[in-house]
């Protein structure tokens, strides 16, 4: 085992030395381009630590790691087109750089570049990283959909936000992992414990993300705090403070998520108060150790050295402390 820190570093290595090809060059840009954005790689990181601690061979998984962070950057380059996004990471999105068509096109592209890198894979591996693939992008599709539609309706429930981040933002991150898992030819209930792990770690972080949007503080999150509420987005905190708020608070609060054209510091303080006096922080942070700990419990079902599960453990840990 290496540390996380140096995973990703061989993972920037082996992506720098990714050359999709290069013409027609304002199809191929975008996808460089991209690529080449700042990024945490934490899809790719999963794949490669799981490929090493399953067979102490993580480069056999370079090419399973770099198709989930393709796979990754063509879901974000949709994204960002349906959210009308100007910046990505710091930098101008690929519709705005370029222009809508372009960036549909290269977002297509992308999807279809990162199936090809299967096929550096054969018989049952390639077999098996290729229906798991299938089934993964097509969830990120309904849970993006999902996220599309409950922008438009005040009914959503505790239980469908959950389904929708499970499939738009967990299930990529337990196919990440799981993808180590058959690169390495871990049995198959090891498999399916390793993607359960990364699931339940990938529903902890977006809950905790959420949460971070409204109570973190600025400089160490990265990005404006309150995004969400000045975007109306209707996340678990707001379903959770609509349930449990009296109905003069709670239609407050629906009021507030029905315009933008208050003054964003006192949108975002009102939210707050809102949200603190009906202990929201508390139960976000709830949430985020139930899922965090029911990770952790699936590593009992791994044949794993303690030392193992101590290194997912930290990382797990890490993630949620956002060091990475």
């Amino acid at each position: 085992m290496i540390s996380v820190e140096e995973y990703h570093n061989q993972f920037l290595d082996y992506l720098q030395k990714y050359t999709p090809p290069n013409s027609p060059s304002n199809l191929y840009e975008p996808v460089s381009y991209i690529l080449s954005l700042k990024g945490k790689r934490i899809r790719p990181i999963l794949t490669l630590l799981t490929c090493d601690l399953f067979n102490d061979n993580f480069k056999d998984a370079f090419d399973a790691a770099l198709a989930v962070e393709v796979f990754h950057n063509f879901s974000l380059v949709h994204d960002d087109i349906m959210d009308e996004a100007p910046l990505r990471r710091g930098n101008e999105t690929v519709h705005k750089k370029w222009d809508l068509s372009t960036a549909i096109l290269s977002g297509d592209v992308m999807l279809i570049l990162a199936y090809q890198l299967f096929e550096n894979y054969s018989g049952d591996t390639f077999v098996s990283l290729a229906k798991l693939f299938s089934k993964t992008a097509i969830e990120v599709c309904e849970g993006q959909q999902m996220d599309i539609d409950f922008s438009n309706t005040s009914d959503v429930s505790p239980k469908k936000y959950l389904k929708m981040i499970e499939f738009k933002t967990a299930v990529l991150l337990g196919a990440s992992m799981k993808m180590g898992a058959i690169v390495s030819n871990a049995s198959i209930n090891e498999q399916n414990s390793i993607y359960e792990f990364g699931r339940n770690l990938g529903m902890a972080f977006q809950i905790q993300d959420d949460f971070l949007d409204t109570f973190g503080d600025e400089e160490k999150f990265g990005k404006m705090i309150g995004g969400d509420i000045i975007e109306n987005k209707k996340t678990l905190l707001f379903i959770r403070a609509t349930q449990l708020l009296d109905k003069e608070d709670r239609l407050k609060l629906i009021k507030l998520y029905s315009t933008k054209s208050l003054d964003n510091h006192m949108k975002i303080k009102e939210v707050k108060d809102l949200y603190e006096k009906c202990g929201i922080p508390l139960i976000m942070r709830k949430e985020i150790e139930q899922f965090t700990h029911t990770a952790f419990q699936m590593l009992e079902n791994i044949n794993f050295s303690n030392e193992k599960k101590q290194f997912l453990i930290d990382f797990g840990n890490s993630l949620m402390k956002r060091n990475i």
